[in-house]
């Protein structure tokens, strides 16, 4: 028998086009819902134009029939959108508030369970699934179901090998991958390249499909616009951020672990040192991403700067800390800012306005991307013009957006469903590096 989901309202907010991805079964939207999502159809938040776009799908689809009948989808499914009658053991249950539209939506579910469907209700809200669990109906998220946050590619791993070969490739700066070894990694995926049964003689490099082998890291004689790597990890990183070919890296870690440091002192590296690229542009999500900055004062820029505090910070430390030898100009971020985006060098930008852009040559950072949907997620990417390297940090562990969780949101996205391209490159960062208290309240608070 073919499974009934029911979506909740957050279910469309978050993936408009959620209505598509349930191959064969049936999806039930409560009349409710599309009341619901009537309250956003103008505003110019990313809810605002996901209610709009879900409308537009719906109209499509409601030239087919009757919605309240059903209509087919693409897949073998069937949409109904319509009211339904609740559940008279849930009408009957005098501690439901039924004013409230989620137990409506709830008891909706029941009644279609109660008429004898295979019933699952589909909703981001924790509380509701709670309900749901309590009155006895199967409930689930929305997202990467079969995945855990323990269970995210790591994007490096140890690799034990025979002494000979660890020789070889320590000689050759080459180690070909023997019959099934190149089925057992992903692309770019870093190694650490171990004698068996001896991990203490290891060497560090980095899997390349194009020639079947691993290959090693960029070297870092004089370090990354004066930043030198403090663990393995941050080598990997390293070696990602300054790599050619790769076109999209993202930074998984804790606070501390030095992902944001290593995105901006590469981006220096690449655009002050190396002239590879125009200009670093650099943002984060204002959350919600595309809240009205209207409520601070000043221009852009000026309503920005509290939310791009810790990249100042990050510069500060730069040319303070760790600037090239012959830079004897120790300024502070309040005078060395401004004059890097004076320069063009260094260029802010809200993720409120880069909808319909196309960006070009530039190294593009977007800072905290853990708290962006999937679906903001791409709008992002496929921004990304000839020229332009994306790197992505966060930590998923670190959640603001109410409707994402460890593993559904936009960045731990990204790093599962671009493993396996050949133009992108992940390290998850779980070393702290920023001071001793950093570490210890990470771990034990």
């Amino acid at each position: 028998m073919k499974k009934t989901f029911v979506l909740d309202t957050n279910v469309l907010l978050f993936d408009p086009t959620s209505i598509l991805k349930f191959g064969k079964d049936q999806v039930f939207i409560p009349l409710i819902c599309v009341e619901e999502l009537d309250k956003f159809k103008r505003d110019q938040t990313e809810n605002g134009r996901n209610a709009r776009q879900f409308s537009r799908i719906v109209d499509k689809l409601r030239t087919k029939g009757s919605l309240a009948d059903g209509v087919d989808l693409v897949d073998g499914g069937k949409l109904i959108i319509r009211s339904y009658s609740i559940s008279e053991k849930f009408k009957n249950n005098h501690s439901i508030d039924l004013s409230k539209n989620d137990n409506l939506i709830l008891g909706s579910a029941l009644a279609l369970q109660d008429a004898g469907n295979d019933v699952a209700l589909v909703t981001k809200d924790i509380n509701l699934r709670l309900k749901a669990d309590v009155v006895g109906l199967h409930s689930e998220d929305y997202g990467q179901k079969d995945l855990t946050f323990e269970g995210l590619y790591l994007g490096h791993r140890q690799f034990d090998v025979e002494i000979k070969r660890l020789e070889e490739f320590k000689k050759a700066h080459f180690l070909p991958l023997e019959g099934e070894e190149n089925k057992n990694f992903f692309a770019n995926e870093y190694v650490i390249l171990c004698e068996k049964n001896n991990p203490s003689n290891r060497s560090l490099g980095r899997i390349s499909m194009k020639k079947n082998g691993v290959v090693p890291l960029i070297p870092l004689r004089e370090g990354v616009f004066g930043i030198y790597p403090k663990n393995i990890e941050q080598q990997f990183a390293f070696d990602a951020l300054l790599n050619k070919d790769v076109k999209l890296v993202s930074l998984v870690g804790k606070a501390g672990t030095g992902k944001t440091l290593v995105a901006v002192a590469a981006g220096m590296e690449l655009v002050l040192e190396r002239n590879e690229f125009n200009r670093i542009l650099i943002s984060r999500p204002i959350q919600p991403l595309g809240r009205d900055l209207g409520y601070l004062p000043g221009d852009v820029q000026e309503k920005m700067n509290p939310w791009m505090k810790p990249i100042f910070d990050t510069v500060d430390f730069i040319f303070n800390k760790g600037a090239p030898a012959n830079n004897n100009d120790k300024k502070n971020h309040h005078s060395v800012w401004p004059d890097l985006e004076e320069r063009g060098i260094l260029q802010i930008e809200p993720l409120t306005y880069i909808r319909g852009r196309s960006i070009h040559s530039q190294f593009l950072i977007i800072d905290e991307s853990q708290n962006l949907s999937p679906h903001e997620m791409k709008t992002v990417i496929t921004r990304a013009g000839e020229g332009t390297k994306i790197v992505l940090t966060g930590d998923c562990e670190q959640i603001d957006n109410p409707y994402l969780d460890s593993v559904n949101n936009g960045l731990a996205y990204v790093v599962e469903r671009l493993k396996s391209e050949e133009i992108v490159s992940h390290i998850t960062l779980k070393a702290g590096e920023r001071s001793a208290l950093s570490e210890v309240a990470s771990k034990l608070l």
